[in-house]
This record gives structure tokens, sequence and C-alpha cells, in this order.
């Protein structure tokens, strides 16, 4: 988490962000993060290396980061353990976590979610820690190159722990106050539950949201004949994210199989629906495997792979093409996103002093693994 100075402040002094406006880039502009100049960087933990979609995040007024985490050492460390009980606080509340390789569990509000590649999850300002994700031993490089996926199979689960992680805003510009430090966590107690407080803006709606990728929202529907060109059916999942983000943000996973092979977990409810698709002010392709090929409003075309992301305009790209055995995150960013303000580092810095103050209200449960998350801010 960010270290920012320990100021002393009253939480009756807390109000909400006056800063500058979220603004996304309505221009057409295009802009595209290749695997092949992706740097990898230990931002916050030694165990964790980021990679971030800088292009994208410059070309988009620095509204919306998207990044790849992967695990590099193990989580048990001498000098580090798991993650402390912290909270994000973006604009909105805003972030996604959508696991792309091995198994992870993570404790949000006191229950423990054990999740594989293809889960997602949507955080609006929640207390959370990170405990446990799998590790393959490998060199650096070699770890790096681990295939990813959103479908859950034996070999993927095994390797090192990867995922995708979606802000509004930069991380390093919004508070990320540690809660409760490793040394003072008692198994045994209560979580520590956040309570009401105007701390941010939140959208009215937005909430904590989980998506099974084998339950039945998260099966592939078939996308209608016609709509892109490939050799085999293109499949779309919805995450399910556009109503729990509090209308700030659509995704979908667009797919193929592998030739041969039914690797998708299909419904049998009819053709996918993609009225979402034509919401958004932006959009961003990621392609976590295969190979997808893409247009811009001239009608160049351009590929990307595996690890490659691309930021555009509405109208200023789209996707036209995939190839076997391919899987493509698509993020819409909404109007929506135009409502919220970033923090100021005056308010940044005061809300990271505040610490465990922020947390003013504690309670006792049966189980800390029973029951539905209940430690939202702003709920």
């Amino acid at each position: 988490m960010n270290a920012h100075a320990a100021v002393d402040f009253s939480l009756s002094g807390l109000a909400r962000p006056a800063g500058d406006p979220v603004r996304l880039n309505r221009q057409d502009f295009v802009a595209i993060d290749r695997d092949r100049d992706a740097e990898y960087s230990a931002t916050y933990r030694p165990q964790a290396l980021y990679n971030r979609a800088d292009k994208g995040f410059h070309a988009n007024n620095e509204s919306f980061l998207l990044h790849e985490v992967a695990t590099n050492l193990p989580i048990h460390r001498k000098d580090t353990g798991p993650t402390d009980f912290h909270l994000h606080l973006p604009p909105g509340g805003f972030q996604l976590v959508l696991v792309t390789s091995g198994m992870f569990t993570f404790d949000y509000d006191g229950r423990f979610y054990n999740v594989g590649p293809g889960a997602a999850m949507l955080q609006s300002a929640i207390v959370h820690r990170q405990l446990f994700y799998t590790w393959s031993g490998l060199p650096t490089d070699d770890n790096l190159k681990t295939p990813q996926t959103v479908v859950p199979d034996p070999v993927s689960l095994g390797y090192s722990g990867k995922f995708l992680e979606a802000f509004v805003t930069d991380p390093t510009t919004f508070p990320n106050p540690t809660i409760v430090g490793r040394d003072r966590v008692d198994e045994a107690d209560t979580p520590r539950l956040a309570w009401r407080h105007p701390l941010h803006d939140r959208p009215a709606g937005a909430d904590f949201w989980l998506q099974d990728p084998l339950s039945l929202e998260a099966l592939y529907r078939p996308l209608p004949a016609g709509t892109l060109r490939s050799d085999l059916p293109v499949y779309v999942r919805d995450l399910g994210i556009e109503i729990p983000s509090g209308q700030l943000v659509t995704g979908h996973i667009v797919a193929t199989d592998p030739r041969g092979q039914s690797l998708l977990p299909k419904s049998a409810a009819g053709p996918a629906d993609v009225a979402a698709f034509a919401k958004a002010e932006v959009v961003i392709h990621r392609v976590i495997r295969g190979t997808a090929e893409f247009t811009d409003a001239a009608g160049k075309r351009f590929e990307l792979s595996a690890g490659d992301c691309v930021t555009a305009g509405r109208r200023s790209a789209g996707l036209v093409a995939m190839g076997e055995n391919t899987q493509v995150l698509r993020l819409g960013l909404l109007k929506g996103m135009d409502s919220l303000r970033k923090w100021t580092p005056a308010q940044r810095d005061e809300i990271d002093g505040l610490g465990g103050r922020i947390i003013t209200r504690k309670e006792t449960r049966p189980l800390r693994t029973e029951g539905k998350p209940v430690g939202y801010l702003y709920a």
C-alpha cells in the first residue's frame, strides 16, 4: 500500500472529494500496449510484479488503469507476510479483479473466497486482504510466460497466481489505508468492519460482486453469426459488473474454443445479449490468450496477441476477427465516470493517516466464513 503522511485529523473533518473531475477521452484515439514492451515492477510488495497498460491509461486522460498482477515469490516471507487488512478508495470505489491463473484466497470483510481462473470480483471500498496464492517456483522470466486463461482447468490451477486488475484513476493517487497491521491480526477475532461514512462518491447501487466462472450467469453464449470473422464460433460471457459497479463499467469475455475441443462452458439459453457494447464511451480490449484482429476508424487493421491491450474511443477501433483458442477481455467505460472526482493529495494523505480509525465498530459472527460481507463503506 502507499506510504503517505501519518496526519492526525478528526473523522468529522472528512468530506467528499473536491478534486479534479474524471473525464474520459471522447476524441478519436487508439493506444496500444504491447506485451513485448511490458515492464513488470514490484510497485507495492516484493511478491507481486505489476504490468500496467500505461499507453492506454495516459491516452484516456489517466481516468482508468488496467494492469496485470503476477505473483513471483511465495506469499509467506520473513520480511513480509500476507497483505494487511486494507481498503482502496478510488473514485467510484471501483476495483475489478479477474483471475487468469493459479488459485487465490481473498478475505472480503471476514468471508473467505477461494478462487481460480475466470473468477471475477468487484468491490466498492470494502476491507479486504489476500491470504494465499499458488506459486510455481519458476524463475521470473519463465513465470511471466505461463499461459493465462479464464476457463479453469487442472493445468492452469497449478501455475503461479495471476490476475488482471482495474481501477478508476491511478492507485498511487488515491487513499489506500491499512486498517490492521499483521502483528495485530487475531484470526479468532471478528472482522474489522467499515461502516457508513461520507468519505467518497461511490455511485448509488455500487456493491460487492463475485462471479464464479462455472456459475449459470457466467456461461458463454454464441455471438450472432456474422458479427466477427472467425473459423470457429465466437462466444460471449457477461461478467455482470455493470450494475454492481454503479453503471461505471461493463465487462465481457469474447472467446473461441480450441479447434476440435469444447473448452468454454456454454449456455443453452440463446444468443449473447451484446446491447451493452453500444453504451461505452471508451473501450478496452485485453487479449488473454490467442490472437485477435482489430480495425481503426480509417480501416487500418492491426493484430493483437496474448498480453496486448488496446484502448480506444467508442468509434475509433473495433474487434473484427478472432483466432482459435482466443480469449479477450472487453471493458466498456460508461459516461457515469464523468460524475466522479479524483482525490486531492491532501485528502489522500489525510485518510491514509487515519488508518484504523476509519473502522469505528466491531461485530461478532458465529463463523468468519458465514454470511454476506457487511463491511461496505457508503452502503
